[in-house]
């Protein structure tokens, strides 16, 4: 399940006391035409086989809430899907390129069903609303053993479509929304049709796959493909035992990658109970600000525990910061700048360290310290691109187009603003959100304050 994890709407500083104003005065620009990706460079895991076999075991046998799966499932033989209803037009594309990499990356046997066929994975558009009534926090999700919406509400209780009673793979049905921006719709491709497929639980500790609530990476990387591909490894069957799957799992990883027989990072501690509930506090948007940011706070000193250069530290950092921006400038600034220093100090963390530079290039904005901004920006486009994320690309070029603007670089700030809108329209989806991202980002600049870098 793909949760909705909309931690604050404002990005940075002046813009969480200024939303109401900036929306009012929003740009009026023309907006150019949508991009998006049509390629993706695939950087393979640097993790042991030791440590994916420990992954695999923990994304295949426990569901997110916990509970155990008795038995290894998968789909056996041809793997076929549909959609259902009105789709996007976005889906389309961005679903024939999924599929295109299931099959180079992972191996899967998999394809467009034939017009009026049943599939294996039924995907559904349906509205935000239909998935919040069933499932308050989620952006997206899949179900076993139903094929339609409609079949789904009918048997939402029935024990047949528990996770935890399959012994094989035979049908799943993935609802996802069709009225939201173009990523979040192929965001959700990517984690369930994944999750239809294969893993079945997220792990905060897991800093390079898609199957971390964290929700930093939005396609499947190079990790998840690996993953996949054991999955559907012919030396494992349906209905093995989980002693069974851990017997024969380091035989196929050396097999698979080569490569993971060396040593790699150290094994990161398990999750905590307490710091997961505290993360889940703290990223709840239900919840209010104060209890929020109390959570964030102690997360951060539990997460000590898991050692200094832990991802999930730097995430506990991440989050007090976003939290603290509209309240605790200073707070918000020095949690980024921890957050930063973790995750630079680590070699599979490079998309999580742009997360941190948006906002740490915001607040250099915000001071006047235009080419500081520039610098901290196209330090991380590169990983941005790689990654595939559109929304964030966008927002880091929108910094970097006001702070060429306030170099009173007018052309090129110009070229820039209109790259970042083209993506926008990807990430963001409607021109009313992209235009208030926009006005967000200029709210902050010392231009909407009548004054020039420092």
């Amino acid at each position: 399940m793909r949760y909705a994890l909309t931690l604050l709407t404002c990005i940075a500083l002046t813009a969480c006391g200024t939303s109401e104003t900036s929306r009012r005065a929003g740009p009026e620009m023309d907006l150019p035409p949508m991009k998006s990706f049509s390629g993706i460079s695939v950087r393979p895991t640097g993790k042991s086989n030791t440590e994916i076999a420990r992954d695999f075991m923990d994304l295949a046998f426990t569901l997110e809430n916990g509970e155990k799966m008795q038995r290894f499932t998968r789909f056996e033989g041809p793997i076929t899907v549909r959609v259902l209803g009105k789709a996007p037009p976005s889906l389309g594309p961005d679903l024939s390129r999924l599929l295109d990499r299931l099959r180079r990356e992972a191996g899967l046997p998999i394809s467009m069903a034939r017009q009026g066929q049943e599939a294996s994975i039924t995907i559904q558009p349906v509205t935000r609303a239909q998935i919040q009534a069933v499932a308050p926090t989620a952006a997206c999700f899949v179900r076993p053993n139903v094929s339609d919406w409609t079949e789904y509400r009918a048997r939402r209780n029935d024990p047949a479509t528990n996770w935890t009673r399959l012994t094989s793979r035979d049908r799943m049905a993935v609802f996802l929304p069709a009225d939201v921006s173009p990523q979040e719709i192929r965001d959700c491709l990517h984690e369930e049709i994944a999750q239809a497929l294969g893993p079945v639980n997220d792990l905060y500790r897991l800093t390079e796959s898609i199957f971390n609530d964290d929700n930093f990476h939005t396609v499947l990387t190079g990790f998840d493909m690996l993953i996949l591909r054991a999955f559907y490894d012919p030396a494992l069957t349906n209905g093995m035992r989980e002693t069974e799957v851990a017997a024969r799992l380091p035989a196929i990883l050396n097999r698979i990658n080569p490569g993971g027989r060396r040593a790699g990072l150290p094994l990161a501690a398990p999750d905590l109970a307490t710091w997961q509930s505290e993360i889940g506090t703290a990223t709840t948007p239900r919840t209010s600000r104060a209890r929020r940011l109390a959570a964030a706070e102690r997360a951060v000193e539990i997460a000590k525990r898991f050692g200094a250069s832990d991802s999930r530290l730097a995430f506990s950092y991440y989050i007090l910061g976003r939290l603290a921006l509209s309240s605790a400038p200073d707070v918000a600034l020095t949690s980024f700048l921890e957050a930063g220093r973790i995750y630079q100090g680590r070699p599979d963390t490079r998309i999580q360290e742009a997360h941190v530079a948006m906002q740490v290039a915001a607040f250099q904005l915000s001071a006047g310290r235009a080419e500081i901004a520039i610098n901290l920006v196209d330090q991380n486009l590169a990983a941005v691109n790689e990654a595939e994320h559109a929304a964030l690309l966008s927002l880091l070029l929108m910094v970097k187009a006001e702070a060429l603007a306030l170099l009173d670089r007018p052309r090129e700030a110009q070229r820039i603003q209109d790259e970042a809108l083209a993506w926008a329209r990807y990430g963001f989806g409607s021109e009313a959100e992209v235009r208030e991202r926009a006005a967000e980002i200029m709210a902050i600049s010392p231009r909407a304050r009548g004054r020039g870098p420092a």
